[in-house]
Formats: structure tokens, sequence, C-alpha cells
């Protein structure tokens, strides 16, 4: 065992191999439910080189490897250790913005950038990346788009327009692949055995002088290689930088609330609104998801929950560089008369809040502690893909699960996010409770395993299979689990990439 771990030291240096007891404890757990587990070691790589090496030992040792690139908290039990013997690869000091280009509205970044750190940086340029609702400041931004959360923005969620271009990635055999429009470009030779990559600086100078970096995600080829990374929990490659698309920074950026007692008028605007896409952002809440995202402390939260709506859908209007007051002008008008057909009314208030409050909350990142912490101490989330037609019978299938575990359903939070321009829609429930009392988080723990239970037979698609959605996902259906053992035995043939994820 010292001897493997020593060959670590020499590839990042000893510094960077951290085997202490309360780092180990940290990186053991997450706020899921999966059970804690003690890494070997945690070891931070500087660059895409020594995540190479670091996957070439690792399949020379026999050790699982666990990506992260997100600092704390972890909630989806993702980077929790299947085995004792996996060593952490923390991924955070590879945080550079190798590039953002305006004129084409890209940025290359490394996976420990945040979105803290990203923002401000592209707003200088004039841009910026749609972002999910509320993002924790340590989030990796990349770890965001592979996991593929949704976007508060459903004109350009997982389309020809996603965020994901370029990347580069070190799969679990050890070799490093870069897709899209940078693939076959950047290798200096067309022979495997022999190919070495051009340094990426090299490749972008060259690219600037012709102006062509907007840097297209297919190929090589016809297909889309970076598909088989997303949401893989770090299964199938180690991603060490993507190029992102970005928008440009709105000179004129409105926000209207839309309150209603029940779902169906709202559920019907929004598909009126999807259509004509006039809107930027677009989602739904209830009111205990919305006093969360305002409130600070529970007695707050629960005072703001009391008053609001139950239900709110929150629009953002945009104009940019022609005639931008104007034409938020003409829109809103537009969309007051669409709101009189479906009964509902564009408010610049609800109780308790504006919508420049609203507004500046769901554009920005979360608030600390994070937002879904800050009611009782700890959430568990369940969030699975449907149409937006569908949304209020597993809303109804929710709140009675709830009362029947004898959890309190004013305590349940619900966001609703139109993707794919409203073909499909993310359904989020939130379950806050006292992680102090053994009673209330069991009581959560039952109620979350039998509602996973419950609303996948209901036909919720759980796209995001963590913890025990894979069970559920990759049970029914054989012949694509062999299919997916294939691919990433071809990817990882030793299974070294967070072995025990997923179905591998």
């Amino acid at each position: 065992m010292a001897d493997k771990i020593d060959e670590l030291k020499k590839i990042v240096g000893a510094e960077n191999v951290i085997d202490d007891p309360v780092t180990l404890d940290v990186y053991s757990r997450d706020h899921s439910f999966i059970p804690p587990r003690k890494p070997l070691l945690v070891v931070k790589p500087r660059n895409a080189d020594e995540v190479q090496c670091i996957v070439k030992w690792a399949n020379q040792s026999g050790t699982p490897l666990v990506p992260v690139s997100s600092g704390q908290p972890h909630f989806r039990g993702d980077t929790v250790p299947s085995s004792g013997e996996a060593v952490i690869v923390d991924l955070s000091g590879m945080d550079r913005i190798i590039m953002m280009d305006r004129r084409n509205r890209v940025a290359i970044v490394e996976p420990g950038v945040t979105f803290s750190k990203l923002q401000p940086e592209l707003a200088k340029e004039g841009l910026r990346l749609s972002m999910p609702l509320l993002p924790r400041t340590s989030k990796s931004v990349l770890g965001s788009v592979l996991e593929r959360e949704p976007l508060i923005n459903p004109r350009y969620a997982w389309s020809l327009t996603e965020p994901l271009r370029c990347l580069e990635t070190v799969m679990g055999n050890g070799d490093m692949f870069r897709t899209g429009e940078l693939a076959g470009a950047s290798v200096s030779t067309s022979t495997r055995e022999e190919a070495t990559f051009i340094p990426l600086e090299e490749v972008l100078e060259k690219r600037k002088k012709t102006q062509d970096t907007a840097l297209y995600q297919y190929g090589p080829g016809q297909f889309n290689y970076h598909k088989l990374l997303s949401a893989a929990q770090g299964t199938m490659g180690i991603v060490t930088w993507a190029s992102l698309r970005c928008e440009v920074l709105p000179k004129v950026h409105k926000f209207f609330l839309v309150p209603s007692e029940g779902l169906d008028n709202l559920i019907g605007f929004a598909y009126k609104l999807l259509r004509i896409r006039f809107h930027d952002e677009l989602l739904l809440l209830n009111s205990s998801s919305l006093a969360s995202i305002l409130g600070e402390g529970a007695e707050q939260i629960t005072g703001l929950r009391e008053n609001f709506p139950p239900w709110i859908l929150i629009l953002g209007l945009t104009g940019r560089d022609i005639m931008p007051e104007e034409k938020v002008a003409c829109r809103e008008r537009d969309i007051r008369d669409i709101a009189q057909q479906f009964d509902v009314s564009l408010e610049s208030a609800i109780p308790g809040a504006s919508d420049g409050q609203v507004g500046e909350s769901v554009l920005n990142l979360s608030k600390e502690p994070y937002w879904k912490l800050g009611n009782r101490g700890e959430c568990q989330d369940i969030f699975f893909l449907t149409t937006l037609n569908r949304v209020p019978e597993f809303v109804t299938t929710m709140y009675s699960l709830a009362e029947a575990s004898k959890y309190s359903p004013s305590d349940l939070g619900v966001y609703i996010q139109p993707t794919h321009l409203g073909t499909s829609c993310h359904v989020e429930f939130s379950l806050p409770f006292d992680p102090g009392d053994e009673s209330e988080a069991a009581t959560v723990q039952e109620l979350f395993t039998r509602a996973s239970e419950e609303l996948s037979k209901q036909g919720a698609f759980f796209s995001r299979p963590y913890g025990i959605w894979a069970d559920l996902a990759y049970s029914r259906n054989a012949e694509h689990t062999s299919i997916s053992r294939t691919l990433k035995g071809l990817f990882d043939p030793n299974n070294v990439l967070n072995p025990g994820k997923l179905c591998f």
C-alpha cells in the first residue's frame, strides 16, 4: 500500500495527497441517505496530465476513483465512495477560465470553476451563462452541466443550443479524448498509438486569427460523444475542460409574478407561453419553495409561506441590443392578453414579495446556507421528468403520500421547470427536515423511498438515476442495461471510475 501511495505522490506532489481522518470523513458522506464510507485517500490534481496519470495509476493498482468537482455540500450520493479502497479525485484546484469569447458567445473552463467565479467574469464581457435555480456558490459549472441540471430558461435547455459544446475527457482506460469541433483538429497524428494532443491554447490561438471559436458540439463524424458523459456520475470519464455556450446580457430584464390557487390554469398559461417563446425565464413554485428561497430561518420562512398564494409562476422578459424597452413592452402587452384567457394576471408583487426580489433571487446564486437547508437544517429531494400536463397528478400523489407518512404537506416544496420548449418538464419535490430529530429523519427517509417507487410506477422518468433510482431505472430494461455495461467496458475496462454507481 505504501508503494502505491508513493507512486501517487510522485504524480501530484505529496502535499496534494491527503489522508488525514477529518478530511476523509468530510468526503465519506453527503446530504443523501447513502450510507457513509471513508475513502482511502483524497488526491488533488493540478492539470489534465496529472488526471491522466492518476487514471493510469488506478488501472495498474486496481484502485477505484471517485471524481469530485464541486465543493460542499453534496446531495446525491454520487460522490460517496462505494468502496473503502476508493480514492477521491478532487478537481477543485483545476479552476482556470481558459477563454471567454463574446463574439462567438463561448467560454472554456476547467471542472473546478464555480458559478461564483465564472458569472462575474462573464459579466465583464457582457455575457452570462444560463443557470439552474439558485446554484450553491461552491457548485462546479461543468458539474452542473454534465449532471443536466434543468435551466430556468426553458428555451435553451438540452436542445441544439444546450450549453455544452466541446470537451476533453480522460476515459477509464487512461486515454484522453476530445469531442466536438476540437476533436480531430487538435491531434498531432492520426495513429492512435502515437497520438498526442496539441495544447489547447495553441489550437485556440490559431482559431482566433479566423475568429472561429464557436466550437460546435458534434464530432468527430456525426456522433455526439459528450452525451455518453452526461449524467454518468463520473463513471465514463473525467472531464478536464469544456466549452460552454453563453448568451449576451440583456439591457432590459423585467420579471412578473403570476399567483394562483391551483395548478391547472398556470399550466395552460405556461404551455401557451412556451409555444410563442416570448419569455426568457419561466418556472413554477409552490409557496413553500418560494418562501425557502426568500426567507431567512425557519420562523421567517413559515411566515412567508402562510402569506404566499399556493402557486406562483415566475416569468422573465428581456430585451437586448435592438430596441430593448420597446420589445419588452410589446411582449408584456401580448402576454397580459393571453393571461386573461387563462384567468390569471401578471403581478409586480404578491403579499411578502415583489418581482424585483424574486427576479434578483432566481438570477443569482443561493444565499448561505444553501437555500434548501435554511428551513429545517436538512433536505431530501425527489426529481424526475414528465410532461407538463401530467404534473398535477404527480403533485396530488406526492401530497397524499406525505399525509399518509404523517409528514406535513405544508412543508413540502415543489419546483416545476418546463424544459425542451415545453416538450418535457422537470418536477422536484423537496422534503426539509430536522437532522437532529431521529424520528423525523426516519419518516423522511421512508417517505423518500416509498414516493420514489410510487412515482416511478406512475410514470416518473428518473433521467438522472442517483441512489435507489438507479435500481428503479435499470431493473426495468435489461437490454439497455446490457448495452450500457458494454459501453462501460470499452471506455473503462477495469471499472475504476466510480464503480457501484448507475448499473456498474
